[in-house]
Order: structure tokens, then sequence, then C-alpha cells
């Protein structure tokens, strides 16, 4: 009896020990998959001592014309007056500063408030793959960095109907939360969203440095903060103005799309600044880069 038990105890071992290396290969094999399903098509590490205008242009002032009507505060009641001079590169990184200690004027209004607001409209678009960015962020009520996207082409018509797609944006009076989210439907007022937060964990927040990214196939949206993917989505809508006709899924996302970072000042995401004390607010940028399917 003692003989039957010593040889099942063998093979008892002997299995745990080939279900443990299997485990492990399997973790492996899924690694591996991993590091090797995207590769580098596009990236900004910030090496230089000047932003590359070959990769990103600037959106300026405080709103713009839809047709013949100026929308102020960028449609989100927005107060600040976007520079290019509150934009830098300074030992590696992207630095957008948040200021109000200048003041702008012009045929709109006059702005107590400055910041940047970087894109890479003309120079660099991409339809599906992976977006990612190593980043911190101001905190403080009032501040609200963001690191998205929008159609290069409104195909299905102006926003929301041709999409936009939020990789990370933050409320600075939240500094532990951050959030993502799509926008499409119909052209507003007639549009919708679909969004979730991350939180991050005790004694972190956005004031470290963390990796936001985004992979995006057909028919999918995934969203991960430091590795952790904590929103997937993949049911979306579009229809023309004026329609009740759907377009077929997964339009409006199935367009290429430019990427924007900026940090504004007010609007209706975090509200109006209260203290002072938070300026000037910065927005630091490791790099950006941006993946294809292999």
């Amino acid at each position: 009896m003692k003989k039957y038990r010593k040889l099942l105890s063998l093979i008892l071992t002997s299995m745990v020990i080939v279900l443990i290396v299997a485990v492990i290969m399997g973790n492996k094999r899924n690694e591996a998959s991993s590091e090797g399903e995207w590769t580098l098509n596009w990236s900004d590490e910030f090496d230089g001592n000047v932003i590359d205008t070959d990769k990103w242009g600037f959106d300026t002032g405080n709103g713009f014309y839809s047709g013949d009507q100026w929308v102020r505060g960028w449609g989100n009641e927005e107060l600040e007056y976007y520079s290019e001079e509150n934009a830098s590169v300074e030992e590696g990184h992207l630095i957008i500063r948040a200021r109000n200690d200048i003041e702008k004027t012009d045929e709109h209004g006059t702005y107590v408030f400055t910041s940047s607001k970087l894109k890479t409209l003309g120079l660099f678009s991409q339809k599906f793959g992976r977006f990612e960015s190593r980043m911190k962020l101001p905190k403080g009520k009032g501040l609200w960095p963001a690191f998205w996207m929008l159609p290069r082409d409104e195909v299905y018509g102006g926003w929301a109907a041709s999409g936009e797609i939020d990789i990370m944006e933050n409320g600075g009076s939240n500094p532990g939360v951050i959030g993502g989210a799509i926008h499409y439907g119909s052209v507003w007022p007639e549009n919708t969203y679909s969004n979730k937060e991350f939180r991050f964990p005790e004694g972190e927040d956005i004031t470290d440095f963390h990796t936001y990214a985004l992979e995006w196939e057909p028919g999918e949206i995934r969203w991960y903060v430091d590795g952790e993917n904590y929103l997937t989505l993949n049911k979306w809508f579009t229809k023309f103005p004026e329609s009740e006709i759907i377009s077929e899924f997964p339009a409006p996302f199935d367009q290429e799309f430019y990427i924007i970072l900026n940090l504004a000042v007010g609007g209706w995401y975090d509200g109006d600044p209260e203290d002072d004390a938070i300026f000037p607010g910065e927005m630091v940028v490791d790099y950006v880069r941006v993946y294809e399917s292999r």
C-alpha cells in the first residue's frame, strides 16, 4: 500500500510540475504575442529643444467659426487663450503651461488665462492602431488636460457625427481619476457618448508619470492605464444630419483620426479655477507613440 501511495504521490507531483510549466509557457507565448502585435509607425520622443513643426501644429485663440458664427470657448466654455508660447520642449519632455500672468486680447475679447493646444492635423493621422503617451498632469480645480483624437475628414457630418475619441482627460479637482470616452451619433445636439472612469490605486494620482494608451481595431476600442485595460467598447453608431439612416458599423470609427494634446482652463468638465495657486499648471509629456497592426 505504501508503494502505491508513493507512486500516486510521484504522479501527482509530476502533473503539478507539468501544469506549472504549461502555464508559464502559455504566459510567455501570450506576452510574446502581445509584444509582437504592434509596429511603431509614428512617434515624438521630444529629444530636441524645440517643438517639431513637421509633427505638430497649433490651435490658437479661444474659439472657432461655425459658418459665420463665432463659437467662444471652443464650444466647452473654456476660458483660456491658446498660444504657441505656452508650449516648449525641455529636457526630453513636451511641457504645456497654463498661466494666469499673461493677458491676451483679440477681436473676440480679453483673456486672463493662456495655455497651448497641439495637434497633428495635416501632418499625421491614422485609422486603427495603438496610440500611447506617458505623461504627468497638474492638479487644481479648473485645469482640464486631455490626450484625444478627432477625424481628419468629417465624412459623416459635423461634431459628433464623425466621432471623437478621448484617450485620456482629467478634471484637476479630482487628481485620482481620469476618463476615457467616445462621442458619436449625429450632429450636436443629437449626439451621444460612452465613457468610463479609471481610479488610481491609493497613493497614486495624475501628478505621477503614467502611460495612457488606446488600442483601436475595427469594431472595438480599448483603453489602458499603465497596461491595465479598464474600458472596452464595441457598440456605437452614426447617422447623417436630418436623416434616420444609420451608417454601417463601425462608422464613424472607420476613418483616419489625428492627435490632440491640450491643457484647458475652465469649461464644463471641471468648472472654473478658484485658486491662483494652481498656476502655472504644467502638463509634462514624455513621449507620444503610434503603432499599427503587424
